[in-house]
């Protein structure tokens, strides 16, 4: 077509290379993001490796020196947690390790968790104190302190509180629900086979068995039994025991120091001033890396796709 038949063709033209021009620059500018995006999460990662490396350096100017030994009791303490039974001992078997550390407070802010798990940090407690008898050992209360997080308490020489703390809850629990009403309004049939009567122990989809369930109080009742021993072995002559004390309630801090349960009104920075004395404090507490708290996630989301039906807490 000649340039007479096609008057337009110039702009047409034009059109075609603003076009082509606006393409070039968006790739460009695609560009530009992509590789800015790796560059930030390349620094990104080369600071969290190196945050990592140096929070648990042993060449902390800090520890070169006579201190007070910080671990932290945070959550829920399960073995998938950072308050798991092998994050916990592990920074405690570091700061006593210290010939540096003149006393220990483990500082714990926990509504409770896995009776195993605690029992396991309880155990270690007791077995620091007696390699190391000249270091003492201090529990210091946060907001809770509470079953589970109360039974690991108890092993210290000493548990200081605030007034408002909350301290006790010495009980054991297994909770879960029961969906047969469910099932039934909408006419779902379960199917369950088992080789052994009780291998479907406490399922929720099938209806209560009074055989199972007695059987269920009375683990729960030898696991509050173990909960009450180690209470008042870790306690001795301290504690008052009144009617309640085991029967799963919490007091408040200030309650807590009138019954036994605790020692006295404390903080951190209190007891390593003027208990340990020395306020110089050094945290010992495990810190996992990003690709150490990925692959804890990643297990404990497949533990609970995968897990049982029921679990026995201390909370």
């Amino acid at each position: 077509m000649s340039e007479q038949q096609n008057p337009g063709w110039e702009r047409q033209v034009l059109e075609n290379l603003l076009t082509a021009a606006l393409k070039e620059q968006r790739k460009a500018r695609n560009w530009r993001v992509f590789f800015r995006f790796v560059t930030f999460a390349w620094l990104f990662l080369v600071l969290a490796v190196f945050a990592g490396w140096h929070h648990g350096s042993s060449s902390d100017p800090s520890r070169l020196t006579p201190h007070t030994a910080l671990v932290e009791l945070n959550g829920v303490i399960a073995a998938s947690n950072p308050a798991s039974a092998d994050n916990v001992i592990q920074g405690l078997r570091d700061a006593f390790k210290d010939k540096n550390t003149k006393g220990v407070i483990l500082r714990i802010n926990s509504p409770g968790g896995s009776p195993v798990q605690a029992g396991q940090i309880n155990d270690e407690m007791h077995r620091l104190r007696k390699l190391h008898p000249d270091v003492p050992l201090y529990v210091v209360v946060d907001d809770i302190c509470a079953s589970g997080g109360y039974y690991v308490a108890v092993a210290a020489d000493k548990i200081y509180v605030d007034k408002a703390s909350l301290v006790g809850s010495i009980g054991v629990l297994m909770d879960g629900f029961g969906f047969t009403g469910t099932m039934e309004k909408f006419g779902v049939e379960r199917r369950l086979l088992t080789a052994g009567e009780n291998k479907g122990f406490l399922d929720p989809f099938s209806p209560q068995n009074p055989a199972q369930v007695a059987y269920a109080h009375k683990m729960l009742d030898e696991v509050h039994q173990q909960f009450i021993r180690t209470v008042k072995d870790g306690r001795g002559k301290r504690l008052k025991e009144t009617p309640d004390m085991f029967s799963g309630l919490v007091w408040s801090g200030e309650k807590s120091i009138d019954l036994g349960l605790a020692d006295a009104y404390g903080s951190a920075e209190s007891v390593a001033r003027d208990v340990v004395k020395f306020d110089n404090i050094v945290d010992y507490t495990p810190r996992d890396d990003w690709a150490n708290r990925l692959a804890h996630s990643i297990g404990a989301s497949a533990g609970e796709k995968f897990g049982s039906y029921f679990d026995m807490k201390l909370r």
